[in-house]
């Protein structure tokens, strides 16, 4: 199929999307082949008790534990892992990623160091006081203080899936037979939303998520913005949490349909920054069934300006984003991705029942 060259005479749109069709699912077939050689290289280097740590099956009710605070969870943590083991840990997470969204994932893991020097020593008015208290800071804010999770046998028939999480991230990919994939629910945030203080003064890693939310809101007529703000304060969390499963929420604020050219331009800009930090094989599905789905709507609570608490969602048939920066004075950002039908690769595993478990 590479060596064929598409003449004119031969550039018909079946032809067009034969070959569009071969070259996705080359692409996906090469996510799955990688994320499984990842994994397996992974587990080969685990000691017994690592593995142990690392390994569930795929049934486990630990699958759907997922969550983004800064608490103790199941897996094997980063900092447990040997450099060996630390360099494929990582080389696992860009396999389920694109290069934006491995960037983002691994600055907001760093922000835990600013967190800690805020806490301990940065602060004058949060210092801990003595080394006892700091090392409880140090073991709450550690940049590796990520797990890693496996769930099932990495293969390309069946079903596996794996998990990178911790403080303000999670990833939970699924894959089914090496080519399909899941990967909702996936939450990125940030504390701080902005750096503002010290050598990295200015870093704002979901700036971009928030930027182009305001800038949709701005932009709209007062008739419109009277149908999108649905609240004048802004939840103090997103509104789904960290649930296992989510329904669609009440469809309200604006419809797609509302907007003109240029505002739908700059919605569409918006879901695609929350999909595409998904490596683009996965993130094209997904956003190629959004198009086709119907109305997407925008809804808004809190302040449009800056530096005030805000919230946004984004909800579709088959998915809904939320966007929540209230807490820490409105510099404290949640954001999260959910598919009602395929979080945790639910669509995928009912699927396989049906054909394969009559």
């Amino acid at each position: 199929m590479n060596n064929l060259r598409i003449t004119p005479a031969l550039a018909t749109p079946a032809i067009i999307g034969l070959l569009m069709f071969f070259s996705t699912a080359a692409r996906a077939h090469d996510a799955g082949q990688q994320m499984m050689d990842t994994a397996k290289a992974l587990i080969t280097t685990l000691s017994p008790e690592q593995k142990d740590k690392l390994s569930f099956p795929f049934d486990a009710p630990e699958r759907e534990n997922w969550h983004f605070i800064p608490r103790e969870r199941k897996g094997l943590a980063i900092r447990e892992m040997t450099s060996e083991q630390h360099l494929l840990a990582h080389a696992l997470l860009s396999t389920g990623l694109s290069q934006r969204g491995y960037f983002k994932a691994t600055t907001i893991m760093s922000l835990e160091e600013i967190l800690y020097h805020m806490e301990s020593t940065g602060d004058e008015s949060k210092r801990t006081g003595d080394e006892s208290k700091r090392a409880v800071t140090r073991e709450k804010r550690d940049p590796e203080k990520y797990f890693v999770s496996i769930f099932g046998q990495p293969a390309l028939t069946g079903l596996w899936a794996w998990r990178v999480e911790g403080h303000h991230f999670s990833l939970n990919i699924t894959v089914k037979d090496g080519a399909l994939f899941r990967a909702t629910p996936s939450f990125f945030g940030t504390n701080p939303g902005e750096v503002r203080a010290g050598q990295r003064t200015g870093t704002r890693v979901l700036g971009t998520e928030e930027d182009l939310g305001r800038k949709l809101a701005v932009s709209l007529s007062d008739d419109l913005w009277k149908k999108t703000l649905v609240a004048t304060t802004a939840p103090k969390e997103m509104i789904t949490e960290a649930k296992h499963h989510v329904d669609p929420l009440s469809p309200e604020g604006i419809s797609d349909a509302d907007l003109n050219p240029e505002q739908k331009e700059t919605l569409h800009q918006l879901i695609r920054e929350f999909l595409f930090r998904i490596r683009p094989e996965i993130a094209e599905e997904s956003w190629k069934q959004i198009l086709s789905s119907g109305p997407v709507h925008f809804a808004w609570a809190g302040d449009r300006l800056k530096g005030k608490p805000h919230y946004y969602r984004v909800q579709g048939k088959t998915f809904l984003l939320e966007y929540d920066n209230t807490q820490n004075d409105a510099n404290h950002v949640h954001s999260v991705w959910r598919d009602f039908h395929g979080d945790f690769g639910a669509d995928l595993l009912q699927g396989h029942l049906q054909s394969d478990h009559k």
